[in-house]
């Protein structure tokens, strides 16, 4: 097989911080770009959450290997000078800026394409680059509260919805980004021509919500209507945020939701079932010794008929272990898991098998696991690159990869725009 990394030659200007471009950049840098993250002289601020020492932290490591680091002041008077000779030699250009900075830098796709037309602006914002809220900041947090997603997610904490401790909108984001700019490659190598690449949190967070962003108008369209009528009444009588979602419109399959597509409470843990199909709810109902009429002839009460068998399967599994259940449901084909804590994953031998966790060692912190590369091309096409060097290290040898000459680089670091370590 080809061992040959799909981003070759790729150069990639990064101006990402937090999550969403940064992660986007290290699947590129995974696929063989080359990437300069472009940092403020403190540093990107995921540096100094939890910081671990020597300017590096968890959520740093875990978004940027592979990656050459440049602390520069982009308000510098010489800022300017060295953007241009990054740029000149970009082909992708990444950013997640505040609304209006990358305007104010002139890193904007339409700024750059009068000198550079094949260049690939990819840029991440919170809620759309048009619209009233296209100005706003925004973050995972709160774009999940405004899509839905909080919602969706199911997680109550004190009464109120909250999201989940991974940040799934500004992954996917980051995801969706990374294909962007792939396709937006692509059609490069056919047209010549560069372009514009835009996601957001919020349409990552509606792709997330897919099932559900479906509106049938004869079917759903009165009921809608009718519920947001109701709750805007509900909101200003103070009905409890629960009974408003309770009270929400839904698509449900009780037979699904009751017995077939859920999680139970075993005797030692908890286990998750998924049977889409007649055949699968048949082997899992089954399996664990009970029969669902239901499934082979209409009932007269469904909901009667469900709650009934609910209880009773309820009561079954809990009898028993999640291993000896998982070994069951394994032997009749049923898909079954039982349901980890996260940390547990990560000495789990199915995704070690499969190279999905890197292992390396830091030069300052020791021996590291993190995620490796999300997708698999062949042999070596997606490879985990190295911590990116110690802040600063590499200032001189990236401006002279731009095309300063020493003389120039020196000046460059003495007037104070770029600030190396040594």
């Amino acid at each position: 097989m080809s061992s040959e990394r799909p981003f070759d030659g790729v150069t990639i200007i990064e101006f990402g911080h937090f999550i969403a471009v940064p992660w986007a950049g290290q699947v590129l840098a995974d696929g063989g770009a080359h990437v300069v993250k472009i940092e403020p002289l403190e540093g990107e601020p995921s540096r100094h959450i939890a910081p671990l020492g020597g300017g590096e932290s968890r959520h740093f490591l875990i978004r940027n290997r592979g990656k050459h680091a440049l602390p520069l002041d982009l308000r510098h008077r010489d800022a300017r000078e060295i953007l241009d000779a990054l740029l000149a030699r970009a082909d992708v250009v990444l950013t997640n800026m505040r609304p209006g900075l990358a305007a104010e830098l002139g890193v904007e796709y339409e700024q750059l394409a009068v000198r550079h037309p094949r260049v690939i602006v990819g840029n991440v914002t919170a809620f759309g680059a048009r619209g009233p809220d296209a100005g706003l900041a925004g973050m995972d947090l709160v774009v999940q509260g405004r899509s839905g997603l909080m919602v969706t997610g199911g997680r109550v904490k004190d009464g109120l919805p909250t999201a989940g401790e991974s940040p799934i909108a500004d992954y996917m984001a980051a995801a969706l980004l990374a294909f962007g700019v792939a396709g937006a490659l692509y059609r490069r190598e056919r047209t010549g021509r560069g372009g514009r690449v835009d996601t957001s949190l919020l349409l990552a967070a509606l792709a997330l919500q897919n099932n559900l962003m479906v509106r049938v108008e004869a079917l759903d369209g009165p009921r809608h209507a009718a519920f947001g009528e109701w709750l805007t009444r509900a909101r200003a009588g103070g009905v409890p945020f629960a009974e408003q979602v309770e009270r929400m419109p839904r698509n449900r399959v009780v037979a699904s939701q009751a017995v077939y597509i859920r999680t139970y409470a075993t005797k030692d843990g908890a286990l998750a079932v998924a049977c889409g199909s007649p055949s699968l709810r048949r082997k899992f109902i089954a399996a664990i010794g009970h029969k669902d009429p239901a499934l082979t002839e209409p009932v007269a009460d469904v909901e009667g008929h469900y709650a009934a068998l609910r209880a009773a399967v309820e009561a079954t599994i809990a009898s028993r272990t999640t291993q000896e259940w998982k070994a069951a449901l394994d032997a009749a084909g049923v898909p079954a898991s039982g349901v980890a804590l996260p940390v547990e994953i990560l000495d789990d031998p199915q995704p070690a098998a499969n190279a999905m966790f890197q292992r390396f060692e830091h030069p300052t912190l020791g021996p590291v696991t993190v995620l490796g590369p999300p997708v698999q091309v062949d042999d070596g096409g997606f490879v985990p690159g190295p911590p990116t060097p110690p802040f600063g290290s590499e200032a001189r040898a990236i401006l002279a990869w731009a095309g300063f000459a020493e003389r120039d680089v020196e000046r460059l670091l003495a007037g104070g725009a770029v600030t190396p370590t040594s």
